[in-house]
């Protein structure tokens, strides 16, 4: 477990809305995937057996886009170089 700095804070909550409330006023700890699975490794229960299995799949979901769109980013790259980097008018 660890706590976000302060720049990732910021960025996390500009993606999310803000709360009436007040909500947080300081950065949340967040779990790495590592840590997860090594929580789970705790965690006996059914009903946190389910949750991990979700968290797990939304981990890998979350690596198999980053990586779908870094393949995008390296061909828009590639054709940006082909083209001499005239890709505002496509």
């Amino acid at each position: 477990m660890l706590r976000l700095t302060d720049t990732e804070w910021q960025s996390l909550k500009s993606q999310i809305a803000p709360s009436n409330w007040g909500g947080t006023r300081k950065p949340p700890k967040v779990l790495t995937e590592q840590g997860l699975a090594m929580l789970s490794g705790v965690l006996n229960s059914d009903r946190a057996i389910l949750v991990n299995i979700q968290i797990m799949r939304v981990f890998t979901k979350i690596r198999q886009m980053l990586t779908e769109n870094m393949d995008l980013r390296l061909a828009i790259q590639s054709i940006e170089q082909k083209t001499s980097g005239n890709t505002q008018s496509i």
